[in-house]
């Protein structure tokens, strides 16, 4: 069974993306390579601040909904619970 991630990006200026995909890898190399037109590549968010694991596809995008639907103090406050420094998560990654 393939693996479901819900993740938030940032950028330089703090904005924030909250997406969900089932290859995080894949995605984190679209967003890096504006390879899908819209918000996150408008906007060059590619720094992964936070990501969460989920076992089916509905779990994610009924998790996905619930971030999405926080304050952005919230958001803010679960990011810096698990990487208070912002961290790209994705750093050592081989996608680029």
């Amino acid at each position: 069974m393939k693996h479901m991630y819900v993740y938030i990006l940032t950028n330089n200026s703090g904005t924030l993306y909250i997406g969900v995909t089932n290859d995080l890898e894949r995605r984190m190399w679209e967003h890096r390579h504006g390879a899908i037109p819209g918000f996150t590549a408008r906007y060059h968010l590619r720094r992964l601040v936070h990501m969460e694991e989920f076992a089916s596809p509905s779990q994610a995008i009924q998790r996905e909904k619930e971030l999405k639907g926080w304050r952005r103090e919230k958001n803010v406050a679960l990011i810096e619970t698990g990487n208070p420094a912002w961290l790209d998560l994705s750093a050592d990654w081989e996608i680029d």
